[in-house]
């Protein structure tokens, strides 16, 4: 009974920790490749040896060790696919202009040689497994394939969260593949034959009359409820991807940021002082007769009304010109500081104390 009580929390910390896992060790493969490769095709060795050993005993610690290699297998072939070694034929996004029979065809061209890899290790899990006492590590790979399947197929027909960010950049181009729609017509079905499986196969273990069977049908109920809970995740109006962001890489924002160059302050512009012209007053002799004084009224109110146009115009240049002066000065001000570090062992003088 005890082995059956933790088969739910280790399958649970299981699918947690092993999707961080694949997501941070493929951060790494651009930097160590061939260190990589060699790592993989030895941990999908090692998995395949353990499928193999731990199938041939129907006791309680070989169910958690076939289930946990059947595990590590499937991550050696989904950490191929990520860090883009095995995709397809054609690698690269969707055309915007294709029909619906098209896209189909080229999704299947862009992961077709991954989908071949993911059929061709089950078949090795199910040869080495067949007529084996404990064949828990078929089990869970036939799962995780369907469960996969059903979940790539409703991405692409489109639902409502994605949840792709924590795509690595060399596999990007399947997002084009992807649709966002609130609900599509497989969505429901997946759903339901997720469920039903989980409540049949979580029934069976409940009524199993040996530990191995309950321990491994717990297991397998397990697996298959979070991938109902995955098929969840994309109906949700909120994405899920913060219970991975700690395995994401670093995106080289920083490095973008700083590589862009820093144009220098333009030299401020001294600001124009507004000048006054004294005209010199006109002798008597030069000066013109009167005119009557309804010519005269008329022609105080014109110049009061030329003069007032003249004052508002000076004030509307003076004003933005004391408005671009500031500018151009915050401006320069904010590029020094940001180009131009201060040494905290110089004064204000700019000498050193």
């Amino acid at each position: 009974m005890g082995a059956t009580a933790i088969a739910i929390p280790y399958v649970v910390f299981v699918w947690w920790f092993s999707t961080g896992a694949v997501l941070a060790l493929v951060g790494l493969a651009a930097r160590y490749p061939a260190a990589f490769k060699w790592g993989t095709a030895a941990a999908f060795v090692a998995a395949l040896l353990g499928v193999t050993v731990s199938s041939q005993a129907a006791a309680d610690a070989n169910a958690y060790c076939a289930f946990t290699c059947a595990i590590l297998l499937w991550g050696t072939v989904e950490m191929s696919l990520l860090a883009g070694w095995i995709t397809g034929p054609r690698p690269e996004p969707c055309p915007g202009d294709c029909t619906p029979a098209s896209r189909v065809g080229f999704a299947l061209q862009a992961i077709a040689y991954h989908e071949l890899a993911l059929i061709a290790t089950a078949g090795l899990v199910f040869a080495v497994t067949s007529g084996a006492p404990n064949r828990l590590s078929w089990w869970t790979f036939a799962a995780l394939l369907v469960l996969r399947q059903s979940a790539k197929i409703n991405l692409f027909l489109g639902v409502r969260t994605l949840n792709d960010e924590l795509l690595p950049q060399q596999v990007r181009f399947m997002r084009s593949y992807f649709a966002k729609k609130s609900i599509n017509l497989l969505f429901p079905f997946s759903i339901a034959a997720a469920a039903t499986a989980t409540v049949l196969v979580a029934a069976a273990a409940l009524g199993a009359k040996s530990s191995f069977d309950g321990v491994a049908l717990s297991l397998l109920a397990s697996l298959i409820a979070l991938g109902l809970l995955e098929h969840g995740f994309m109906a949700l109006p909120m994405p899920v991807i913060n219970l991975w962001r700690w395995s994401a890489p670093v995106e080289p924002a920083l490095a973008t940021v700083a590589a862009i160059p820093v144009p220098l302050p333009a030299p401020a512009v001294p600001l124009a002082r507004p000048t006054l012209a004294v005209v010199p007053p006109t002798p008597e002799a030069e000066r013109p007769a009167p005119p009557p004084k309804a010519s005269m009224s008329a022609q105080k109110n014109a110049a009061a009304l030329a003069r007032q146009r003249l004052e508002e115009q000076f004030r509307q240049a003076y004003r933005q010109a004391r408005a671009d002066a500031q500018a151009q000065t915050i401006t320069g001000l904010a590029a020094v500081s940001v180009t131009t570090p201060v040494d905290p062992n110089t004064t204000a003088q700019g000498g050193v104390p």
